[in-house]
């Protein structure tokens, strides 16, 4: 449905009013378009004097094509459509000045969707008290600059581990990207490579067999045809009652159609099946599929909780402990592979007439929490992206000012798209990605509750 606010601000009068009035002006998002670069322009990388990431960063850069300025470099960072900041070897609450000092000049200047990414230690592996103090408020100032950045900027934290030094890049190429226009104020932590590490590749999933679940429409089918672009061959599940309907998305992106509930008692044996004899297995399987049956907890009958949690959190349960389980030839999910599980800004924060949706997208987390330390010896990768308010067709039924709200209250002020959910869900499944598990990525625009 349209944005009418977005459309109201187009023109300089209500642009005009809106900030008179003290209203987010939203602004059209720049986001990823096939056969366009995937960054805005320049980025200025800058640093503390211990920082011992700046190397590796500049490298990083260097290697996807993005011209580097430099403190120092003649213009002072005038030009720079990002910022990086290597804020790892700080310690103590007088070193943050150092990040005041980089950042207070140059954030006034980001172009239309500008971005920032702060890269810092993770407070647990800090190894002193002060680097601690120091690793935990870069989470703050993150938080914080991305609600002041305005124009379609947002700001990033990535943790750098021990040992994460040569699997920041996907990581880092994604937050400065265009593929990440509706992520904003997040923490991501890079570990380590989980399993085999190849290198960035121009088509990350080609020979690789994708499945996605809910797959027929809105952001099943969004994802579905971002990873197929990616060079996967997709199964596509989704309900046998939109079998017409997934048939014509399977066939649009060179897929294939597989009909069936989730939560019927033999969908995880037929899901594994299918799978296993059609395709000798499966590389990335995505749990997309979700209903919702709002009512308050007073209100709500006993089907409309069962409902709510089979689909979105038993039929993931169940299904995932048969991709898992040993058979002839091994688990159904190859080594090297990835789990990713849609979860909600509702999970997160809750929402009041979701305590059954609410309860299952949280549930969602648990169980990614779990299963990625469980699945690492294999290789496999376990997370999660928690979308916020998305345009879909469930969000077009809303009441308007319900809509409008849920539109507003972020800081970019505006919903997201499918693509965005899809665009993370292809990152969370790249195997360039290999730092990256048991996370939760939330795509709201930085939802002003619970984000």
């Amino acid at each position: 449905m349209a944005d009418v606010l977005r459309r109201f601000t187009s023109g300089g009068p209500g642009r005009a009013l809106l900030r008179r009035l003290g209203v987010q002006v939203p602004v059209a998002l720049p986001r990823h378009e096939p056969g366009r670069p995937e960054f805005t322009g320049p980025v200025l990388l800058g640093g503390t004097g211990s920082g011992r990431l700046g190397p590796v960063l500049a490298g990083i850069l260097q290697r996807a094509g993005v011209p580097v300025l430099r403190t120092g470099d003649p213009g002072d960072g005038s030009g720079a459509a990002a910022l990086v900041f290597d804020a790892t070897g700080l310690a103590g609450s007088a070193g943050l000045a150092q990040l005041y000092e980089f950042a207070h000049p140059l954030v006034r200047q980001l172009p239309l969707g500008g971005r920032v990414v702060i890269v810092g230690d993770v407070p647990g592996a800090a190894g002193s008290a002060a680097a601690a103090v120091a690793a935990q408020a870069l989470e703050g100032f993150t938080r914080s600059l991305g609600k002041e950045l305005g124009r379609g900027s947002t700001c990033q934290l990535l943790r750098a581990a021990p040992g994460a030094t040569e699997t920041l890049e996907a990581p880092l190429r994604f937050l400065l990207s265009r593929r990440s226009a509706y992520v904003s104020g997040q923490v991501v932590r890079v570990g380590p490579p989980v399993g085999a590490f190849p290198p960035p590749a121009g088509a990350p999933q080609a020979g690789r067999v994708v499945a996605v679940t809910g797959a027929a429409r809105g952001i099943g089918a969004e994802v579905a045809g971002l990873l197929a672009r990616d060079g996967a061959h997709l199964i596509c599940l989704d309900l046998p009652s939109r079998r017409e309907e997934l048939e014509r998305t399977a066939a649009r992106i060179g897929g294939t159609a597989l009909a069936v509930d989730v939560t019927g008692a033999d969908a995880p044996e037929v899901i594994a099946a299918h799978l296993r004899e059609r395709h000798a297995g499966v590389d990335v399987f995505v749990h997309n599929a979700g209903v919702t049956r709002d009512r308050t907890l007073a209100r709500m009958s006993r089907a409309e909780w069962d409902t709510v949690l089979d689909v979105n959190l038993g039929a993931v349960e169940r299904i995932t402990a048969a991709l898992l389980a040993d058979g002839p030839g091994g688990p159904v999910l190859r080594d090297g592979g990835a789990l990713v599980c849609t979860s909600s800004i509702g999970g997160i924060a809750g929402n009041r007439g979701q305590t059954n949706y609410g309860a299952a997208k949280a549930g969602l987390i648990g169980l990614v929490r779990a299963l990625a330390p469980a699945s690492a010896g294999r290789g496999v990768r376990v997370n999660a992206v928690a979308p916020g308010f998305i345009e879909t067709d469930m969000t077009a039924r809303m009441p308007l000012l319900v809509r409008e709200a849920g539109r507003r209250m972020n800081s970019l002020g505006q919903a997201g798209l499918p693509v965005d959910v899809a665009e993370a869900v292809r990152w969370l499944a790249d195997p360039a990605n290999a730092g990256v598990t048991g996370q939760v990525l939330r795509v709201c625009g930085q939802s002003l509750i619970g984000a």
